[in-house]
Parts: structure tokens; C-alpha cells; sequence
């Protein structure tokens, strides 16, 4: 009854069942594997098919719409004709293009200023509103850009937009069209969508503006839906799948119409789109279902066969468990459960023949752990006293003793090594008298053992020191009755401390085992040595630091008394700075009403009075303005005028600046620049000349701006150089920094003789500059307020490469 019960629980619970599930798991999961992979290759390639279709409609649809849209700014650009002067032709242009095209419902004009001045509808015709529009996108935009597209808008729940185009002419004004978008659910009918398709147009918003007979309706927002919200961001990737405006499942796919930032969805329904995959499936799974039944009878025949010599296996095994070794395992089958039967019986007959010596390698294994568990006690009594002392006098002995203890040696010696004198000194010794003299009590650095050891870092052991000749030790270990020892060095990272010593009295190798329970012990002596030594050190630093402590009292009672002097300067350091900082200030303030070096001046002097006398002396003085400007202020609005003075003046101040003139004032466009007064320069001549060079080249970019804004002006300067008396003038209230002699009346009079792009300099500035400038001379010049013709010369161009030599040589010259 028990074996029928084993066999019943071996078919349910065993190696049957196993083997069974085995083999319908494999045929199942390859089945499956195989399935899965053609659904998902098939998947892929259906999804990949309707996706690329779904893409090329989409892209098609755009097209059309662009192209449509396109054509709608070209129409409307018909009626933006210059020729078209006066309002009746433009309204009858507009009447024609509203009769022509369907998708206007109407159009307005905006003159130059934004302001509405005719309208026109399919119902009416309105003129002279004069609504300021001057604001709106579709006038701002145009004007900028030539033609704007405002964004849709839904009126009566029909989608609207306008397209805005410049009239040609300078501030010619707008024309403004307004757009019906219903036309657009053309390009998204049946037939280019298709019978399971749908289609839809979304503004960047994502509000419907056209859809397809099966599509969302017009002014639905959309934007929320995953696909329609990747559509409209920018620079996002269109997503492929998404939710339609019912929560259904849907493929999509997206175009972008570029000009007008509208996106054309095309889009599927993913049930319909998949029908095919289910099919598959369908067929996969019946398939898998056969194959299951299959595997199910062929596991079942293959594993009854192998019930009787499993189980004979099974019960030898379990005989073999309760150690009858004699019984042998009878199986007959010509296969592998044969072969496993007949290493189960070489097997019982190895353990038979084992069995015997087990016990007594038990008893030698169990002399071993207790020879271990007493060294480890032995280690562990050593680490005791090198932890809880620091005098080498009472933890030395307990090494030496415990190494006597544990190798049952006969003597062991401890040696120090002063590193000062080169020697082994003896420290400690066990089994040895160590206050007795003798050569072993003091071994010096050379050609023996302990040097050897302490060199090479590793244990030495001689077997027999007879054999053993030229060692210190040898003759008083011999007379004392040892013929083997074993040197263990005492060393570590910082280097030598000595050696380990252990003697006995009969001949013989060390075992490998001593010899590294030797090394732990010299690691704990080590260890014990450089703790004492450590301690030695702190307390003489201690005492050290003791000293310096009382030196630092006293330095710190000095550092007090110069922190308080310290204190003291740096308050009348602070009130310095502050003065400083406050003439630094009003400096900053002067240099914006007057010229920087009349400001420097002032400030310097505590006051103005070093500029209330006059005085004499040789200056340089640039004059320049504006060729053209009177009529150009006349023509044009003051606004424009204000911003051509504001870009003239930034650019000759920065000039200025650099080459440290003296600006004299201001007038209107006309400027005059003083050299050498009030700071003196040596080579001030040359400053000026130098500056008038780049103001010319400078202003002569500015003017090819301005001529792009339709303004025609040129640039003049006139430089001239002479003696002028410098003072002060004006009044109380306001006071000036001016220069009067005939220098500055010649520089204004060269001004108004040079043209557009010259530079006119008197004869005595080219004297002066003639080494550096390329020049061609004009003619004799009659000048207002002067008695005689004045020489004078155009200045070309500035030569740097001469320049730089010249200022060489000076230096050369200096040095």
C-alpha cells in the first residue's frame, strides 16, 4: 500500500510531472516566441504601412492649402498697385477682386499712418473712417515685413482670417483682406481621406478650422489631445498615436502648413487599423492549443518509461543514506540511468572503504584546532598588553615568554636597532641570563643575520648553526647549547626597529606555521615599540609646546597694542577715501555739462578760479558739421532730426574722447574741438588731425545709414592751428570754458570751404603732420574776414605703417 502511495505521489509530484511539464513548456514557449514575433514584426509593418500613408495625405493636404493660400496673397497683391492713386480706383479694384474671389468678404485700406480710409464689402462700401489701426499686428506686421498673416478667428462658427499686404511706395499704406476658411474642408473629403480615415485642420491653438465629413466639428478646441498638442509645440516630433476627440484610440499623423503655422491632421481609428494582428493572433493561439495536446501525450509516454529504474535509484540512494554500503543497485536499461546506477555502487564501495580512516583523521583534525585555539589565546594575550600599556619593559617580556610558549622553543631575544649608532642593542630575553656580557648583547650593522632579515624584510632560519660560520651569535648560541634559530625583523613603514630571536637546543627546519606565528609576534613587538616611541615624542612636545605657549601670551599682548594703532590709521585712512571718493564724484558730475579736461581742472584746483584769467597760448582747433542738414531739418519731421544729431553726436564724442580734445560746445551740427588747452600735449597738432581723419571715415558710414533711410547729408571738417586767448565767459550764472582769437574764426571758415567726405587743414597743420598723411594741395582760398588768400590742403588718408616708425625712432631716440 505505501509503494502504491510513493508511486502515485512520484506520477503527481516527481520527475513524471516534471518532465511532462517540461517538455509542453518548451513546445509552449517556443510556439508562443514564435507567435509573438511574427504579431510584432507583422504589427510593426502594418503600423509603419498606415503611418506612412496617413503622413503622405497629410503632406499633400498642406501643400494644397499653402498652395491655395498662396495664391490668395497673390490675388490680393493685385489691388496694392501703385497706379492705383486715388480711393474710387482702389475701391473698384476691390469690387472686382470680391467679385472674382469667393473666400473675400472684404477688404479695407490702411493709409501710412494705420488709419482706415476706405472699406469695402459685398453689402457695402464705407470711406473715410479714419479708425486708427496704427497698433493693430495687421498694420505693424505688413509694414515690417510686406505682407502679415493674422491668426484665425471664428465668426457665426465659421473660420476667418486676413491677409495684410504693403502698397508699393515709401508709406504707401495696407490693404486688408478678409478670408471665409470654410473652402479649406475641400482638401479634406472622402475621397482623399478615405472610407476609415478621418482629417482635420488646427490653428496653433489647436482649434479646429476644417474637418472631414467623419472629423470633429469647426472651432472644436483639440488642444489637449497628445497629438495635437506635439503638432502645434515648436520644435517637437509629431506623435504617431493619440486619442481622437471621442477618447478613441487613434494612429496619426501630422504636416505642418510653414507660412501660416497651421497643422493638417490625418487620422485612424487603431481598432480598425489592427483588425489584421487580431486575426493572427487568433490563429496563434489555436495554434499553441494543438501543440499543447501534443506535448502532453508524447511527455506522458516518454516519462512512465523511466518510472522502475528512477526508482530503483531512489531506493538504493536511500539505503546507501541509512550506511548499508554493502547493497548495490540492480538496473538494466542500456542507457545512462545504467551508467548512474553503476557509479551509485563504485561509490558505496569507496565510502565502505574510506569509512575506516575517518576516525582518526577526526582525532588528529581535532589536535590541530585545539593546538589553533591555544595560539590564538597565546595572540590574544599579547594584544591585551601591547593595548593596555606603553612602557616596552612590561610589554617585551610578555612577548618574549608567550613566543617561548607557543613554538616551544628554548630562548627568544628581543633586539632594539639604533638607527644613530648602526647596532642591535639586546632588550629583552627569555631562556637567555641578558645581564650577562657577551657578544650577543651588542650586534653591529653588517654581515650577519639580523641585518640580513632586516634588510630583505622577511624571516630567516638557519636549521643548524653548526654549519653556520662568521654569525655573532653562532659561538655564544653554540656555548649556550642551541643549534637552530629562526630571526624574525621587527620593521614597518618607517623603517627598522629591530629583531625577533628564537633559539633551540635541537637541529632542525622551522615549521611554515612557526614561522608566520613568529611574524605576528614581531608585528605586536613592532607595533609595542613604535607606540613607546610615540609617545616619547608627544611628550617632548608637549613640554614644547608648554614654551611656545607663554611666547604666544606675550606676542598676543603686543599684537593687541599694534591692533589698536592698526584701528586708528584705518579710521584716517576711511576719511580720505571718503573725500576722495566724494571729489571723484564731482568730477563725474561736472564731466556732463562740461568738457572732461575743464572738469578735471576745477576739481583739481578746488574751484574755478585757476580759469577766471586769461591766458595765451598755442592750440589746435577742429571745427566740422553737416553738409545738407538746413534742409534736411526743413524736409523732415524733428523726431528723425533728433535721432541723425543723437547717432552724429555718439559717434564724434567717442572720438573725442579717445584723442582728449576739448569740447568747446555744440551747435546743432556744427561742433567745435580744442587742442592743447586746457591739458597741454606736445604732439596736439597731430591729435587733432589724426581724429578729423577718423571722424571723416566714421561719418561717412553713418551717412550711407542715413542715406538708406532717405536722407542725403554730408560731413566737413576744417582744421586749423594758432595762438588764442583761453578763459572764462559768461555770466553769474553760468560760466564757459571758451577760446577767442582768428584760429578758431579760420578752422569754422576751412569747414564751410571743405566738401562732402574732406578734411581742409591750413598749410601750417600740414607743416606739422606732413610725415604721417597723404595730401594734395587746394587752391588759394578767399576767406570771409580775412584780408588775404589762405593756403590750404586736403588731407587723403592718415599712414600708420609711417606712424609707427616715427614713434620708434622717438623711442629709440629717448632711450
Amino acid at each position: 500500500m505505501a509503494g502504491a502511495n510513493d508511486k502515485t505521489r512520484f506520477l503527481r509530484e516527481g520527475l513524471f510531472a516534471k518532465y511532462v511539464v517540461s517538455l509542453v513548456g518548451l513546445v509552449v514557449f517556443v510556439l508562443a516566441v514564435n507567435g509573438a514575433m511574427e504579431s510584432w514584426i507583422s504589427y510593426r509593418a502594418t503600423r509603419t504601412s498606415l503611418t506612412d500613408g496617413l503622413e503622405d495625405k497629410a503632406q499633400a493636404a498642406a501643400r494644397r492649402i499653402e498652395q491655395s493660400i498662396s495664391e490668395l496673397e497673390r490675388q490680393i497683391s493685385w489691388v496694392t498697385r501703385a497706379s492705383q492713386d486715388t480711393l474710387e480706383k482702389r475701391r473698384a479694384d476691390y469690387a472686382q477682386l470680391l467679385h472674382q474671389v469667393a473666400v473675400v468678404n472684404q477688404l479695407f485700406q490702411l493709409n501710412g499712418d494705420g488709419r482706415e480710409v476706405l472699406r469695402v464689402s459685398r453689402q457695402s462700401t464705407t470711406t473715410g473712417s479714419n479708425a486708427d489701426l496704427s497698433r493693430d499686428m495687421r498694420f505693424t506686421d505688413t509694414v515690417a515685413r510686406g505682407v502679415s498673416y493674422a491668426p484665425a478667428w471664428f465668426s457665426d462658427r465659421k473660420p476667418m482670417m486676413s491677409i495684410s499686404v504693403a502698397h508699393s511706395g515709401f508709406n504707401a499704406g495696407v490693404t486688408v483682406a478678409e478670408l471665409d476658411l470654410s473652402f479649406l474642408s475641400e482638401y479634406l473629403s472622402d475621397a482623399q481621406v478615405g472610407k476609415a480615415a478621418f482629417a482635420y485642420v488646427v490653428d496653433p491653438r489647436g482649434r479646429v478650422l476644417a474637418t472631414s465629413s467623419k472629423g470633429p466639428e469647426v472651432g472644436k478646441d483639440l488642444s489637449k489631445l497628445p497629438q495635437v498638442a506635439a503638432a502645434v509645440a515648436p520644435g517637437h516630433e509629431p506623435d504617431t498615436s493619440g486619442t481622437d476627440f471621442n477618447g478613441h484610440a487613434v494612429m496619426s499623423a501630422a504636416s505642418t502648413v510653414p507660412k501660416l503655422g497651421w497643422s493638417v491632421m490625418f487620422e485612424q481609428p487603431t481598432t480598425q487599423a489592427l483588425m489584421p494582428i487580431r486575426d493572427q493572433l487568433v490563429r496563434i493561439a489555436l495554434l499553441i492549443g494543438m501543440g499543447l495536446l501534443v506535448a502532453i501525450l508524447a511527455g506522458t509516454l516518454l516519462a512512465r518509461r523511466m518510472i522502475i529504474p528512477i526508482t530503483a535509484l531512489r531506493d538504493g540512494a536511500h539505503k546507501l543514506g541509512e550506511g548499508d554500503f554493502s547493497h548495490r543497485i540492480e538496473v538494466h536499461t542500456a542507457d545512462e540511468l545504467e551508467d548512474l546506477a553503476g557509479q551509485f555502487n563504485r561509490m558505496a564501495g569507496q565510502i565502505q572503504e574510506t569509512y575506516s580512516d575517518l576516525e582518526t583523521k577526526v582525532e588528529e583534525r581535532t589536535r590541530d584546532l585545539a593546538q589553533s585555539i591555544n595560539e590564538l589565546k597565546v595572540l590574544e594575550e599579547v594584544g591585551r598588553a601591547v593595548a593596555a600599556s606603553l612602557d616596552l619593559d612590561a610589554v617585551l617580556p610578555t612577548i618574549a615568554a608567550r613566543a617561548i610558549e607557543i613554538t616551544h622553543a628554548d630562548a627568544v631575544l628581543i633586539y632594539g636597532y639604533d638607527a644613530e649608532a648602526r647596532r642591535f642593542n639586546l632588550v629583552e630575553a627569555n631562556g637567555i641570563d641578558k645581564s650577562a656580557d657577551g657578544a650577543h648583547v651588542t650586534i653591529d650593522e653588517g654581515q650577519n643575520i639580523l641585518s640580513d632579515a632586516a634588510g630583505s624584510g622577511e624571516p630567516i632560519a638557519i636549521a643548524d648553526l653548526d654549519q653556520a660560520a662568521g654569525q655573532p651569535l653562532r659561538d655564544v648560541a653554540v656555548d649556550a647549547g642551541f643549534h637552530s634559530v629562526l630571526v624574525v625583523p621587527l620593521v614597518d613603514q618607517q623603517g627598522t626597529l629591530g629583531s625577533l630571536v628564537v633559539l633551540r637546543r635541537a637541529s632542525g627546519e622551522f615549521a611554515a606555521s612557526i614561522i608566520g606565528l613568529m611574524r605576528t609576534f614581531a608585528n605586536q613587538a613592532v607595533l609595542a615599540m613604535r607606540n613607546a616611541r610615540l609617545f616619547t615624542e608627544v611628550d617632548h612636545k608637549g613640554r614644547e609646546l608648554a614654551a611656545a605657549h607663554e611666547t604666544v601670551q606675550q606676542q598676543a599682548a603686543k599684537l593687541q597694542e599694534q591692533t589698536e594703532q592698526l584701528r586708528n590709521w584705518n579710521r584716517s585712512l576711511e576719511e580720505r577715501v571718503e573725500k576722495q571718493l566724494g571729489e571723484i564724484g564731482r568730477i563725474k558730475r561736472l564731466e556732463r555739462f562740461l568738457a572732461p579736461q575743464v572738469a578735471q581742472l576745477i576739481a583739481s584746483s578746488d574751484g574755478h578760479d585757476a580759469l577766471l584769467d586769461s591766458h595765451r597760448r598755442e592750440v589746435t582747433v577742429v571745427f566740422c558739421d553737416l553738409r545738407g542738414f538746413t534742409s534736411f531739418t526743413e524736409a523732415t519731421e524733428p523726431e528723425e532730426a533728433m535721432n541723425v544729431l543723437r547717432e552724429y553726436h555718439a559717434a564724434l564724442g567717442e572720438l573725442i574722447h579717445r584723442y582728449e580734445g576739448t569740447l568747446d560746445r555744440f551747435a546743432g551740427d556744427g561742433v567745435m574741438i580744442l587742442f592743447n588747452a586746457p591739458i597741454q600735449f606736445a604732439d596736439h597738432t597731430k591729435r587733432a588731425v589724426k581724429m578729423a581723419v577718423e571722424m571723416r571715415d566714421t561719418i561717412g558710414r553713418l551717412t550711407e545709414k542715413w542715406k538708406n533711410r532717405g536722407h542725403s547729408l554730408g560731413f566737413g571738417v576744417g582744421v586749423a592751428m594758432g595762438y588764442a586767448t583761453l578763459g572764462q565767459i559768461g555770466f553769474e550764472q553760468r560760466l564757459e570754458y571758451a577760446a577767442i582769437g582768428s584760429v578758431t574764426n579760420l578752422s569754422s571758415r576751412l569747414c564751410d570751404e571743405a566738401k562732402a567726405g574732406q578734411v581742409v587743414v591750413s598749410r601750417r597743420v600740414y607743416g606739422m603732420v606732413e610725415p604721417w598723411v597723404e595730401a594734395r594741395p587746394l587752391d588759394d582760398l578767399v576767406l570771409k574776414g580775412f584780408n588775404h588768400p589762405v593756403l590750404a590742403m586736403e588731407i587723403l588718408s592718415w599712414r600708420e605703417e609711417v606712424e609707427n616708425v616715427v614713434d620708434a625712432a622717438a623711442v629709440r631716440k629717448r632711450g
